[in-house]
């Protein structure tokens, strides 16, 4: 790719934090597919197309690197990490078997003081939706899953969980967001919330199945898909 060519990213501004905000741009660039598989990038490049310098984007890609999504290519760049149809059904399964257990087991023993937390959270993700924002849908749904998994006590847990979801490819999710047809799947956040706060774990559970579900349904082709009865 030549160092000139645009880049399908926005860029950043003045962020207090910018090696945070490269991070999640980037994380959602290449979950999205907005950064394609199997290209090379170069740090200069991509700090051109985010409007800042190349130093927090190396930072960041070498966060990224630990995490599995890019490989370091010497002297080069980076270059993201392809991933098969095989390897995401695989870490799909993976978060079905953890994270809606999790939630049923947690479902009416979150403190009443989490609740307006986790509803917050849930606006923000509807809000993203709403807006078109896909960075800021990303950050904030990875926040809001993570929180409800910290209430069960096990961090290495939630440290599995989420870097399983970061791995996840979401190509069919931008389009979904142009047809708007990502807030209706936004709006779910809501309803775990109101689940999880009435104590009926088998329902939490079953809705936030349905959720996981559309990481290779809805979200990933823009078409649903049914996993379970």
């Amino acid at each position: 790719m030549k160092p000139d060519e645009t880049l399908p990213i926005a860029h950043l501004g003045r962020h207090p934090n910018l090696r945070e905000s490269v991070t999640e741009s980037l994380t959602a660039a290449i979950i999205s597919g907005a950064l394609k598989e199997g290209t090379l990038y170069s740090a200069p490049m991509l700090g051109a197309a985010f409007g800042v310098s190349a130093t927090p984007v190396r930072e960041a890609m070498m966060d990224l690197a630990r995490q599995g999504l890019v490989e370091t290519v010497k002297n080069k760049g980076f270059r993201i990490t392809q991933i098969t149809d095989q390897e995401l059904d695989e870490i799909t399964e993976i978060r079905l078997l953890i994270e809606p257990p999790i939630v049923g087991r947690v479902a009416g023993k979150i403190p009443a003081e989490g609740y307006p937390r986790l509803r917050l959270m849930a606006d923000d993700i509807v809000s993203a939706a709403k807006e078109g924002d896909l960075t800021e849908f990303l950050a904030v749904d990875r926040q809001f899953h993570a929180a409800i998994l910290e209430y069960f006590g096990n961090a290495r847990l939630v440290e599995l969980a989420t870097s399983l979801r970061a791995r996840t490819r979401l190509y069919g999710i931008q389009s979904l967001s142009e047809s708007h047809k990502l807030d209706e799947s936004a709006r779910e956040h809501h309803l775990i919330v109101d689940l999880l706060e009435a104590g009926d774990a088998k329902a939490a559970e079953q809705m936030m199945y349905r959720h996981i579900s559309h990481a290779r349904g809805l979200w990933a082709t823009g078409q649903e898909t049914t996993r379970r009865d």
